[in-house]
C-alpha cells in the first residue's frame, strides 16, 4: 500500500485561511479547471485508487458544485455523524477509523495507492508514519495566518528530495519521498 499527499500551501505554509477559505488559491473553487495549469494533478490522481480526506475538506469540496471524484472511491474520516448527501452515497464512505486501521482495511479491500487530503488527516497519517510521498506546491502568496499543513509529530520526518519544478505562474512544486 502506497500513501501519498498532493497539496498546495501558501508561501508561509498554510493550506487554508482560519475559516477554511481558499480564496487565495487560484482555481480552488473548481471554476474553469481547463484554463488553469494542471501541475501534474491529473497524472497523480490517475495513479491513485482511493482518496481519504477529512470532514472539513469534504464539506469544502461540496461547495464547489459538481462532485469531482466520481471515478474514485472516497473515504471521509470523521468522528461526527455521517453527513453524505444522498447523491454521493455511491461514491463516498464515512469512517471513524484511525489511519493505521483504515490503511489495513483498504489494503484488505485490494486498494494500492491512497491519496490523502486535508490538514488534520494528513497530519494523522504523518504522525503514524503512513505517508510515503509528499507533492507540495507552494503558491506565491503570504496569507499571514491560517490552517497549517503540518502539526505535531511523534518525531522528525526525514524527506528525500526527488525533484522541484517551477512554473510561469510562480508556483513551485517539490516532490519528496518520506524516509
Amino acid at each position: 500500500m502506497r500513501t501519498s499527499v498532493y497539496i498546495a500551501v501558501s508561501a508561509d505554509g498554510f493550506i487554508a485561511r482560519q475559516n477554511g477559505d481558499l480564496d487565495w488559491l487560484p482555481g480552488a473553487d473548481g471554476s474553469d479547471p481547463d484554463s488553469i495549469e494542471d501541475y501534474g494533478y491529473k497524472e497523480f490522481s490517475a495513479s491513485t485508487d482511493v482518496l481519504v480526506m477529512g470532514r472539513l475538506s469534504f464539506e469544502k469540496i461540496l461547495t464547489f458544485g459538481e462532485w469531482p471524484y466520481k471515478d474514485k472511491k472516497v473515504v471521509v474520516l470523521s468522528s461526527k455523524p455521517d453527513n453524505i448527501p444522498q447523491a454521493l452515497k455511491d461514491f463516498v464512505q464515512w469512517k471513524n477509523s484511525s489511519p493505521p486501521d483504515l490503511i489495513k482495511e483498504l489494503s484488505l479491500q485490494g486498494f494500492n495507492h491512497v491519496y490523502v487530503d486535508g490538514g488534520k488527516t494528513i497530519q494523522g497519517f504523518l504522525f503514524n508514519g503512513l505517508v510515503q510521498q509528499i507533492i507540495l506546491t507552494k503558491i506565491p502568496v503570504l496569507i499571514g495566518e491560517g490552517i497549517p499543513l503540518f502539526g505535531p509529530l511523534a518525531g522528525d520526518v526525514l524527506l528525500k528530495h526527488i525533484k522541484t519544478q517551477s512554473y510561469p505562474s510562480g508556483f513551485v512544486q517539490t516532490h519528496y519521498e518520506v524516509l
